[in-house]
């Protein structure tokens, strides 16, 4: 299997510097810094970059669920939202949710929450991020 590759470079201290993410890929550069991560400033964040990777880990076993029990999904679409609080001896990603919802033909209901409780549990990124006191899901079954 590959292995896949991230690199940051920041300049100036904590609070007025600044820093670049960029992944191995090519297929994202972009700043990152103090206001991006803990305000609402511009740019990117590590968690935000967590949420993204949780979010297409889980689509992808949600499918490969979906259709290995013979239920070829229309569409999946699934969005993480991490949170980052400050905690005794500093900051933790403390709870993540994740949210889809999926058009997929002739399968109940009872049947694709199963299917998306497993992907959850199974999704490599999932079992990654064991240490966060909480993920939740929320899959809704379209049409």
């Amino acid at each position: 299997m590959p292995k896949r590759t991230a690199a940051t470079r920041w300049e100036g201290s904590l609070m007025e510097g600044s820093g670049t993410m960029r992944l191995g890929s090519g297929a994202y550069e972009g700043p990152f810094s103090f206001g991006s991560r803990f305000e609402n400033g511009d740019g990117t964040n590590p968690e935000e970059l967590i949420a993204a990777a949780h979010a297409g880990c889980f689509s992808m076993m949600l499918l490969a669920e979906l259709g290995g029990a013979g239920h070829e999904p229309e569409s999946v679409e699934a969005k993480a939202t991490v949170r980052l609080d400050h905690i005794e001896g500093g900051f933790a990603i403390t709870k993540i949710e994740l949210s889809c919802q999926a058009r997929v033909p002739a399968i109940d209901v009872r049947e694709f929450q199963r299917l998306a409780e497993h992907a959850k549990a199974s999704c490599p990124v999932s079992k990654a991020l064991a240490g966060v006191e909480s993920v939740e899901l929320d899959a809704e079954l379209l049409g």
